[in-house]
């Protein structure tokens, strides 16, 4: 439960994610001095004041006095395992206990069952187990009318301790954070986006990996409407929320017109897989421009024609001079949809608008990669990526 205001919490801890405390410590200190200045960027982005960050080993402690705010905000900032809005007192045990006591008496309801962790760091002349005991009795005592009873097990209600030194936190809320590693950690990648579940996904699993994304967005009209396109765009807003303090550029690329040309000039199944490798090859051409080192799509086993294994090898052909990652490769449907829902892609998603009526009503399940490479030559490739690249519309988000 959330303490209410009165209860003056005026601290955030912060902790890393999992991965970045098993690095070695040179990679370590350049993660955590990352995730210094991304942590920044959102809180300043959000205009939410605070008065000082400090760094210590395996934690970031903000002082503040909008510690629910600054929690909720860096939610959702990569490189994060958990925050906790707090109150800080000094680590003499008096001060613990009776900030702990406040901090109870607006936390637990009458009845409940509660228990009082504590985590410790330094030299104290109490014990962790010490500083549980005189707590929780501090707790049952003062507390008596609310006939309160401890569960160390599955407790209602917790109240946890964290001693660093000279100083403590007491808190009673811990939030989630998305976990990996700090944004920009790794390199920039080119995702094809677009408006449907599974891209998005795609995206945010290379992000959460530490990598800037430039989305891609390669428009079929006129197969399809601006609907699509207006979905897609909306869906790379939301994905930038999880990178505050990068930049926010997306491409539109026009590809209609080499849809066409696939109707016309190729074999009618082979139609999807035509339309996807001249995409990864736009993809290529992008990732030169931008300068990133991959291109992610989110195809997973089966879950279309075009995305059957060995389809998957006739796509992979096209793109010779980037790897294409596909994150979502072993999700079900289910998966992919359960995470869409987390990071707030879902609902824009499944949003009404007018499908690729390009689409064949059978396509190709199993081609074969000499007959894709001859209808490609009924066909200008190289123009159709020309001219598509060219035409580009960069878009701010």
């Amino acid at each position: 439960m959330r303490p209410d205001g009165n209860t003056e919490l005026d601290s955030v801890i912060v902790r890393f994610g999992g991965e970045i405390g098993i690095k070695s410590e040179w990679t370590r200190r350049n993660y955590e001095k990352l995730l210094l200045k991304n942590i920044r960027s959102v809180l300043n982005h959000y205009t939410v004041a605070y008065r000082e960050i400090l760094r210590k080993r395996g934690r970031i402690y903000i002082r503040t006095e909008n510690a629910l705010e600054v929690a909720s905000k860096l939610t959702r900032v990569f490189g994060i395992s958990s925050v906790s809005p707090a109150k800080e007192t000094i680590s003499e045990k008096g001060e613990i206990m009776q900030t702990a006591f406040e901090l109870a008496k607006v936390t637990i309801k009458k009845g409940s069952s509660f228990a009082v962790r504590c985590r410790r760091i330094g030299t104290h002349d109490y014990s962790s187990m010490e500083v549980c005991k005189a707590v929780g009795e501090r707790i049952l005592t003062g507390l008596k009318s609310r006939k309160l009873h401890v569960d160390l097990t599955n407790p209602e209600f917790k109240v946890d301790i964290e001693v660093r030194e000279a100083e403590a936190y007491v808190f009673a809320q811990t939030l989630q954070g998305p976990g990996g590693f700090p944004t920009s950690s790794q390199s920039k990648t080119v995702c094809l986006l677009s408006g449907g579940i599974d891209s998005p996904v795609a995206c945010w699993l290379v992000m959460k990996r530490g990598c800037t994304i430039v989305p891609v967005y390669v428009d079929n009209a006129p197969l399809t409407d601006r609907t699509t396109t207006d979905k897609a765009l909306e869906i790379a807003r939301r994905l930038f929320e999880w990178s505050i303090g990068y930049p926010r550029k997306a491409y539109i690329v026009p590809h209609g017109k080499n849809l066409e040309a696939f109707i016309e000039k190729a074999p009618r199944k082979l139609t999807c897989l035509l339309c996807k490798r001249v995409m990864y090859r736009i993809a290529e051409r992008i990732a030169e421009i931008e300068e990133a080192d991959g291109i992610v799509t989110g195809e997973a086993i089966g879950e279309q024609a075009s995305q059957t294994l060995i389809n998957l090898r006739v796509l992979d052909e096209a793109a010779v001079k980037y790897p294409v990652h596909r994150p979502l490769l072993g999700f079900d449907k289910t998966e992919t949809e359960a995470l869409a829902r987390k990071i707030g892609t879902y609902e824009i998603s499944i949003r009404k608008a007018k499908g690729c009526t390009a689409a064949p009503s059978q396509p190709a399940t199993a081609a074969k990669l000499e007959l894709v490479s001859e209808a490609e030559k009924r066909l200008d490739i190289k123009r159709m990526v020309d001219e598509s690249v060219k035409a580009a519309e960069i878009v701010h988000v």
